[in-house]
C-alpha cells in the first residue's frame, strides 16, 4: 500500500526568484563600477574582483534559470517535477568558480614576478571597493534567509559572500598602497581572492556530488528513523529504507513496513499509514514519504535490505 505527501515548494517559492533578481541587479552595477575602477586605478585586485563579481552575475541568471524550471509542474515523464535543475544549475556554478580560481592565480602569479612599472592609484582602489563591499553586504543579507532552503540559491549566497570577502583584502591592499606605497600588495589581494575561492568551490561539488549520488541528506540518521517508525503500534519492523533528496531542502523517504495482521483486520491500516507520515514529516522534515504496508508474515523476496 502505498501514499505519497506533497513534494516541498520551498524551492519553487517565487521569492527566491525576486531575491536572485535584486542580488543580480547590485552585483552587475558593482560589476561594471569595479571594471571602470580597475582601468582607471591599474589594480589587479579590483580587476579580479570584478571577474568575481562577473563570475556571480553569470552565476544568479544560472540560478534564476534554474529556479524557474524547477517550478515546472510534474507530468507523467518527469514524476518528481524539475526539482533537479537547481542541482545542475550549482553544478555549472562550481565549475565556473574552479576556473576562475585558475586564472586568478596565474595572474597574481605573474604579477608578483614581473611588477613591471605598473602603477596602482591606492585612493580610487579603495573608494571603488567600499562601494563593493556595501554591495555585497546588501545582496548577503537578501540570500540569507532563502539559501537555508535551496542549493542554488546557496550557491548564490556563497558566491556574494566570497565578494564580500574579496572587496575586504581589495580595501586592505588599497589602504596598504596608499599608506606606503607598496603596490606589491595589490597583486598578493589577488592571489587571496584565488585561495578563497578553492573551499567554496569543493563545498558546493561535494553537496551537488551527494545529491547525483542520491545521499541521504546531511544529518540524517537511517536508524533512528527506522527505530521512530518501530516505535509505533502494530509495527513489527521496517525494511528496504531509502532516503535521499532531490535537491536542497526536498528530502525524499521510501520504506517497507511490516505490520501485524491484526491492523489489517481491524481496518487500521489507513490510521497507520498517516500515522507515519505525519512522523516523517514533523520529527525529521520530510514531506514526501511512500511507505509499503504489509503483514508481519509476508514473504519478504527483496535482493538487499536496507
Amino acid at each position: 500500500m502505498h501514499d505519497h505527501a506533497p513534494a516541498p515548494g520551498g524551492i519553487r517559492d517565487a521569492g527566491h526568484r525576486r531575491l536572485l533578481t535584486v542580488s543580480l541587479a547590485l552585483t552587475g552595477t558593482v560589476m561594471i563600477v569595479q571594471v571602470i575602477g580597475a582601468i582607471l586605478s591599474g589594480s589587479l585586485a579590483l580587476l579580479a574582483d570584478a571577474a568575481h563579481m562577473f563570475t556571480d552575475a553569470s552565476a544568479l541568471v544560472i540560478a534564476l534559470i534554474a529556479t524557474a524550471v524547477a517550478a515546472r509542474p510534474a507530468d507523467d515523464r518527469r514524476t518528481f517535477g524539475y526539482q533537479r535543475a537547481e542541482v545542475f544549475g550549482a553544478l555549472i556554478n562550481a565549475i565556473i568558480l574552479s576556473v576562475l580560481m585558475v586564472v586568478v592565480a596565474v595572474q597574481g602569479v605573474q604579477r608578483l614576478l614581473d611588477p613591471g612599472e605598473v602603477e596602482v592609484a591606492g585612493p580610487l582602489m579603495l573608494v571603488v571597493a567600499v562601494v563593493g563591499m556595501v554591495a555585497n553586504a546588501i545582496s548577503l543579507w537578501l540570500l540569507s534567509r532563502a539559501q537555508r532552503s535551496s542549493i542554488n540559491v546557496r550557491g548564490a549566497y556563497l558566491e556574494v559572500l566570497g565578494d564580500l570577502i574579496g572587496s575586504v583584502l581589495v580595501i586592505v591592499a588599497a589602504v596598504v598602497i596608499v599608506t606606503t606605497g607598496w603596490t606589491p600588495a595589490d597583486a598578493i589581494a589577488s592571489l587571496l581572492i584565488a585561495v578563497m575561492i578553492l573551499p567554496r568551490a569543493v563545498s558546493l561539488l561535494r553537496e551537488v556530488f551527494s545529491v547525483l549520488a542520491e545521499s541521504a541528506p546531511k544529518g540524517t540518521a537511517v536508524s533512528e528513523i527506522r527505530a521512530h517508525l518501530e516505535g509505533y503500534r502494530g509495527v513489527v519492523g521496517v525494511h528496504d529504507v531509502h532516503v535521499w533528496q532531490l535537491t536542497r531542502g526536498a528530502p525524499v523517504f521510501t520504506a517497507h513496513v511490516s505490520v501485524d495482521p491484526a491492523v489489517f483486520e481491524a481496518g487500521r491500516s489507513s490510521q497507520l499509514l498517516q500515522e507515519l507520515q505525519s512522523c516523517l514529516a514533523d520529527h525529521f522534515d520530510v514531506e514526501h514519504s511512500t511507505f509499503q504496508l504489509e503483514p508481519a508474515d509476508h514473504d519478504e523476496c527483496e535482493a538487499t535490505h536496507a
